[in-house]
């Protein structure tokens, strides 16, 4: 028996708190406190009403990262099915009972705390698809036949979120289910035909008009601002003006003028990176970027070292995932994406987000510290039967 199991003692929770991958909870800090600080610069000094609030739910969620962390694997394992959907009885009852805000239901008011079950979907998407994968034969992972329960838990939270409506989300958690699918070996012919497939469903999409008008107008802005230079452009105009502004030092802690004059909408959330960019400029925003990429490298790093096909898959995941988080949001303040309204991790303001990036890479965590325990196995799987 592997003495990470063993109940209390040196090898109880003792040994597993000792074998935390304490870099990744370093760099994590690191970001959320660059986040706090940021925060603080956009209140124009002031504390309230966003950086005491991040600074709390930060430590919340690290408490979380930790808690999960130390949970044994096999918990989670047995534990993902049951996520997953009661997750999506969540997405289903936002339409019911969730709040209204800024023209989309996306929320559901629990006295004081705003859940957005969205969020959620993204990581117990990413441990359903894993316990799957885990659980299927090698053989079979670009069979057609047991390619439709994968598409299809996607396709239905995929289809709820855009309803809502919320195209950034809904793209995120498309774009992270594919990528676990791709990651458990789907064959490079299965993939080009769903890319091309995939082309022609957003030539159709926009076609068929069943994007709303201001997506399509995101869209529109994206390809050609000056199209609308007041209306959707106008966001992308002054972000790209307040980062170009910053130079390569930047104009220092609390000197971004385009922020400080109010010019830039959503500071908080949505366009956070552009007042980081223009306050500590090239130099501040690629370290930033480069704190990120370490998050990345070290959870594929955990990914590789797992012993378990659900931890890999669950951790390079969520490791994919994050970075999608940093791609889209960085791209759509410097012009190279379109405006979708998805969040910079960790940094921007956002309780939900903050709280399930931070549970996803307690799942990371706890793959690290279960790295050494035997392979979790399935009654059905091709990697053998359950064990202990």
């Amino acid at each position: 028996m592997n003495t990470l199991l063993m109940p209390g003692g040196r090898y109880g929770v003792r040994a597993r708190f000792a074998s935390l991958n304490w870099w990744l909870i370093f760099v994590l800090s690191v970001i959320a406190a660059i986040g706090v600080a940021t925060l603080y610069s956009v209140a124009d000094g002031n504390w309230e009403p966003w950086a005491k609030t991040h600074a709390f739910r930060y430590a919340l969620a690290l408490t979380i990262l930790i808690g999960v962390g130390l949970t044994p694997l096999r918990f989670w394992l047995s534990l993902s099915y049951p996520a997953y959907f009661g997750t999506l009885v969540l997405l289903l009852a936002v339409p019911v009972i969730g709040e209204m805000s800024g023209g989309a239901r996306r929320w559901i008011d629990l006295g004081g705390f705003q859940l957005q079950p969205s969020e959620m979907m993204k990581i117990a998407l990413i441990m359903a698809l894993a316990r799957y994968y885990h659980g299927l034969e090698f053989k079979n992972v670009s069979n057609p036949l047991y390619l439709f329960p994968p598409l299809a838990m996607i396709a239905v939270p995929v289809g709820l979120v855009f309803l809502q409506p919320d195209l950034g989300t809904a793209l995120l958690i498309a774009a992270t289910g594919l990528a676990v699918i791709l990651l458990s070996g789907l064959s490079w012919r299965v993939t080009t035909l769903g890319a091309i497939l995939a082309a022609f469903g957003a030539v159709a999409a926009i076609r068929l008009d069943i994007l709303k008008a201001y997506q399509i107008k995101r869209i529109t802005a994206f390809l050609d601002p000056s199209s609308d230079p007041l209306g959707q452009g106008y966001h992308l105009a002054q972000s790209k003006i307040a980062i170009g502004s910053g130079g390569v030092s930047g104009k220092g802690f609390m000197g971004g003028t385009q922020s400080q004059l109010d010019f830039l909408p959503e500071m908080q959330t949505d366009f956070i990176f552009t007042i980081f960019g223009e306050e500590f400029g090239l130099i501040g925003a690629f370290g930033l970027l480069g704190l990120y990429l370490t998050v990345f490298l070290i959870g594929a790093n955990i990914a590789m070292r797992a012993k378990s096909h659900f931890g890999r898959l669950m951790s390079m995941g969520v490791s994919v995932g994050f970075v999608m988080y940093v791609l889209v949001n960085t791209g759509m303040v410097m012009g190279l994406a379109p405006v979708v309204g998805v969040p910079l991790p960790l940094v921007s303001y956002g309780g939900t987000v903050m709280l399930t990036i931070m549970g996803g890479f307690g799942l990371v965590m706890s793959t690290w510290v279960c790295r050494n325990q035997d392979t979790l196995r399935t009654s059905t799987s091709y990697y053998g039967k359950i064990d202990q």
